[in-house]
C-alpha cells in the first residue's frame, strides 16, 4: 500500500473516532435586534409562561413554550430558568452588549384549564407568523379572561366529586346523600377560609375536619339506631372526603417535572403535596380525637373498602371527572374528554386486577393507558394534556386506604400491633400515588414522540392536497 492510500487510510480512521475541532462554529450568530424590540419580546414570553405555569403547565411545557415564542421572534439561544415559583429569562445580544435579563414571580398556581388551552393556542398563533404587538394584545385579553365558572358553581362541583367516589364504591342512596352534605359544608368552609386568605394547609384541615365531624355524627346516630342512619357506613363519607382534599394536588406535576430534570420545581411541589396531604391527615385526626373524647366512635373496617361493579366504577368515575374539570375552570370539550379518559383508566385498573396485577401496579396501568390516549387525544381536539390526564386518574385516588389506616392509628393507643395494623394501609396508599404518578408521567412520554410523528404526517398529506 502506497504512503498516500496509507494517509488516506489514517485519515479516515481519525474522523470516525475523533472531531474535527476547525470544523466547529465557535460563535453563534444573532440577529440583529433592537434592546426596545428584545424586551418587548422577552417580555411577552415570559408573562406567557408565567401565565401557563400558574394554571397548572409543568416546568417543561412552560421552558419550551417561552423559548418557542422568542425563537419565532428572532431571538435564539434564550435562557430560561423556572423554580417552584418564579420564572427567570435572559438573552445576550452579544459581547458587546449586557445581557437583557426578565423576572416574574408566580404568586399563586390555580388551576385553570380553559385559560391554559387559550395560552396554549395562542402559542401556536404566534408560531404560525402572528405579529408581535397583535401578540401582545392577544394576551392582555386572554390575561383578564376571569375564571369560567362562579364559585357557587365550584363548590357544587367539589361536592359532586365525593358523590362519584360513594357510587364508584357502591354506596347506599343515604350514603350518597350524606357524602354529598359532607363535602358541601367542607367546601363551603374552604370557599370562606380562601376568602380571608388563610393558608392553603389551614383549609385543609378545616374542611377534614369538618367531614369528618359528620360522619362521626352519623355513625353516632347510627349506633344509637335512628333511622335510617342505622345502615350508614361513615368510612365511606370520610373516603370521599379525602378523594376531595386531594384532587387538588398536583401528583403528576411533580413527577413529570422531576423526571424532566427540574429538581427544584419537583422539589416544592413534592413539599407542598407534602404539607397538603398533612394537612388532611390532620384535620381527620383531630375530628376522630375529639369524637373518642366526647364518647363517639367510628368502628374501624375489617378491610379497605373495595369497589363496586364494573358499571358503578364507571359511574363513578365519569362523574369524578366532570366534577374535577367543573372546578379546575375547563370548557365543554375538555369535560367530555375527561369523562371518556377516566373510563380509560377505570377499564385499565380492573383489566390488570383480572390478571392478578398488585393493586398499586394495576393502578399506574391505568393512568398510563389514560395518560397515553389522553395526550393523543390532547393533539386532535387542541386540549392541554394535563387538564384531561389529572381528571382521569382523580377516581383511582385511595382515599379508603388512607382512612383505614390514620382510624387504625387513633385505635392503636400506641401499641406496637396496632401501629403495624395501621401502617400497611398508609404503606398501600402510599404505593398506588406512586403509581398513578408514574403511570400517568410514562404515558405522556410515550405519546409525546408518537403525537409528534402524527402531527408531521398530517402536514405532509396537508402539503401535499396543495
Amino acid at each position: 500500500m502506497s504512503p498516500e492510500r496509507q494517509w488516506r487510510l489514517l485519515t479516515s480512521v481519525r474522523r470516525a473516532i475523533r472531531t474535527d475541532p476547525s470544523k466547529v462554529a465557535l460563535t453563534e450568530m444573532h440577529p440583529v435586534v433592537g434592546e426596545t424590540v428584545v424586551v418587548k419580546i422577552l417580555d411577552l414570553a415570559l408573562r406567557i409562561g408565567e401565565s401557563m405555569f400558574a394554571v397548572g403547565a409543568s416546568a417543561h411545557d412552560v421552558t419550551f413554550a417561552i423559548t418557542r415564542v422568542a425563537r419565532v421572534y428572532g431571538l435564539t439561544g434564550v435562557h430560561v430558568e423556572v423554580t417552584f415559583n418564579a420564572i427567570n429569562v435572559s438573552y445576550h445580544r452579544g459581547e458587546e452588549d449586557w445581557p437583557t435579563t426578565l423576572m416574574r414571580v408566580v404568586r399563586a398556581a390555580s388551576p385553570d384549564h380553559a385559560k391554559l388551552q387559550r395560552l396554549q393556542a395562542l402559542v401556536v398563533d404566534i408560531t404560525e407568523g402572528l405579529d408581535l404587538d397583535a401578540a401582545r394584545m392577544a394576551f392582555r385579553i386572554i390575561r383578564r379572561t376571569p375564571f369560567l365558572y362562579r364559585p357557587l358553581v365550584v363548590i357544587i362541583a367539589r361536592a359532586l366529586l365525593t358523590v362519584g367516589v360513594a357510587i364508584l364504591l357502591a354506596a347506599s342512596p343515604i350514603i350518597i346523600l350524606l357524602t354529598f352534605i359532607a363535602a358541601l359544608c367542607a367546601a363551603f368552609t374552604q370557599a370562606g377560609l380562601a376568602r380571608l386568605q388563610v393558608p392553603s394547609f389551614f383549609s385543609q384541615i378545616a374542611g377534614a375536619f369538618v367531614i369528618t365531624v359528620i360522619a362521626t355524627a352519623a355513625s353516632a346516630l347510627g349506633a344509637a339506631g335512628i333511622a335510617p342512619f342505622d345502615q350508614v357506613q361513615p368510612s365511606i363519607i370520610v373516603a370521599s372526603g379525602i378523594v376531595l382534599m386531594l384532587s387538588g394536588l398536583t401528583v403528576v406535576g411533580a413527577a413529570q417535572d422531576a423526571i424532566d430534570g427540574f429538581a427544584l420545581t419537583a422539589g416544592g411541589r413534592i413539599l407542598d403535596l407534602t404539607m397538603q396531604t398533612v394537612g388532611v391527615v390532620l384535620g381527620i385526626l383531630i375530628g376522630l380525637e375529639l369524637a373518642r373524647l366526647v364518647g363517639f366512635s367510628m368502628a374501624l373496617p375489617d378491610d379497605i373498602l373495595p369497589f363496586g361493579s364494573l358499571a358503578h366504577q364507571i359511574a363513578g368515575s365519569m362523574i369524578i371527572a366532570i366534577a374535577v374539570a367543573l372546578f379546575n375552570g375547563a370548557g365543554a370539550l375538555i369535560i367530555l374528554v375527561s369523562a371518556g379518559l377516566s373510563v380509560i383508566a377505570i377499564v385499565g385498573y380492573n383489566l390488570a386486577i383480572l390478571l392478578d396485577i398488585h393493586e398499586a401496579a394495576a393502578s399506574g396501568v391505568g393512568a398510563l393507558m389514560a395518560s397515553f390516549i389522553g395526550i393523543l387525544i390532547a393533539r386532535n381536539f387542541h386540549v392541554p394534556s394535563v387538564a384531561v390526564t389529572t381528571a382521569a386518574i382523580v377516581p383511582l385516588v385511595p382515599g379508603s386506604a388512607v382512612f383505614r389506616g390514620l382510624l387504625g392509628m387513633v385505635d392503636s393507643n400506641g401499641t406496637a400491633e396496632g401501629m403495624l395494623v395501621s401502617i400497611s394501609p398508609l404503606v398501600l396508599a402510599g404505593s398506588i400515588g406512586i403509581g398513578l404518578a408514574a403511570g400517568a408521567s410514562l404515558g405522556l412520554y410515550l405519546g409525546t414522540p408518537l403525537r409528534e410523528t402524527l402531527a408531521s404526517v398530517a402536514k405532509s398529506r396537508a402539503r401535499v392536497r396543495r
